[in-house]
């Protein structure tokens, strides 16, 4: 019986020192953040403070690596979704000769490191003297991360019944009022999904906006936020915590608001024309 109860219990014991090693790291950013004299240490705040809040919020500086952080992420997820969405159709709907190549294709494509190509790209963006600028940038970030967008996109277009949109034409509708009116609202789950990924991939995107930009006003705040790493090993922890925590809420507040889409999943039950 002891066994039978070390057994059972070994797991939970187990995840939740594994999560309580993730839990420290959290906490130490919202009690530093608090912390006008913050140090590496894990502890209370003896007076709490938003002046960090303050004074990051205030920065113009990071004003504008926060607004760059966001049109290369709105550009990169706006792209990514257009683009896959239509490169899914003809992938999910008709029997290429070949498709399964290009599956394969783009199957490598999704496990190729960004580090592996920068070089190549660093050197076609300056002999093409596209270097430093934001929708240039944008443009690179959408096709690194369509491979992997397309496979998924075209995953979920393969769970919109295909009675659905012969059933339209029937009613005399086009492909692109079809699109629009009757794959586009089934494929809301997966468009979120997708967009989310592309954003989410864009907004913590440090390597590429660090080689491909030069001007500390075009810098998102990916990059920006190594301004509190000073000389001498010298780190405003305050402000480096305070910053980070605004930094994470973009991404959060937009898991939150497509979490009802993303969470529907494909429920088709009873839609086909009767």
């Amino acid at each position: 019986m002891n066994r039978f109860v070390v057994a059972r219990t070994l797991p939970y014991i187990i995840l939740s020192l594994i999560g309580m090693l993730f839990l420290l790291p959290l906490l130490w950013l919202l009690f530093a953040s608090l912390d006008q004299n913050a140090t590496l240490a894990l502890k209370l705040p003896s007076a709490f403070t938003l002046d960090n809040y303050v004074s990051t919020v205030t920065n113009t500086d990071n004003q504008k690596s926060f607004g760059n952080g966001l049109i290369l992420a709105v550009g990169q997820a706006l792209l990514v979704v257009v683009v896959a969405g239509l490169a899914s159709y003809p992938l999910s709907r008709y029997q290429l000769k070949y498709k399964r190549s290009f599956m394969y294709i783009i199957l490598f494509a999704t496990g190729l490191p960004i580090t592996a190509v920068m070089v190549p790209v660093y050197q076609f963006f300056i002999y093409f003297r596209m270097q430093d600028s934001l929708f240039f940038t944008v443009l690179f970030l959408t096709a690194s991360a369509l491979p992997y967008s397309i496979w998924m996109m075209k995953n979920f277009m393969d769970s919109v019944p295909l009675e659905l949109e012969e059933a339209a034409w029937v009613d005399g509708a086009s492909i692109w009022t079809t699109l629009r009116l009757v794959i586009v609202p089934l494929m809301l789950p997966g468009i979120f999904t997708v967009g989310i990924f592309a954003f989410a991939g864009s907004w913590g995107n440090f390597l590429v906006p660090f080689i491909l930009l030069q001007s500390p006003d075009k810098l998102p705040a990916a990059v920006t936020i190594y301004q509190y790493f000073g000389q001498n090993g010298l780190v405003q922890y305050g402000t480096l915590a305070s910053f980070s925590i605004i930094y994470t809420i973009p991404a959060v507040a937009l898991y939150i608001i497509g979490q009802r889409y993303m969470s529907q999943g494909f429920s088709f039950g009873g839609a086909n024309k009767g």
